[in-house]
């Protein structure tokens, strides 16, 4: 089996987002998975997101947006529970 080096694509924005979009799937996946078997779980992130922040800086920054994101996630991982 030969070593295979995809070559990178053109277009980095669209790499980056995709590799977040694929990222979020898995993760959220993942978290559906674990949610099921400790419903704690989601309780526990839920309390969490006073930590979460946003890492921009400067007049773009808003941190209760990144939260209000994660909290929509938390209501729909719940809502398939």
């Amino acid at each position: 089996m030969s070593a295979q080096n995809p070559k990178p694509h053109p277009d980095a924005v669209a790499e980056a987002r995709r590799r977040e979009m694929a990222t979020e799937h898995l993760l959220f996946g993942t978290v559906r998975f674990l949610a099921q078997r400790h419903p704690e779980l989601l309780d526990e992130l839920e309390g969490s997101l006073a930590h979460l922040w946003d890492p921009v800086e400067g007049e773009a920054r808003d941190d209760e947006a990144v939260r209000t994101i994660a909290r929509r996630i938390i209501k729909g991982l719940r809502a398939e529970g």
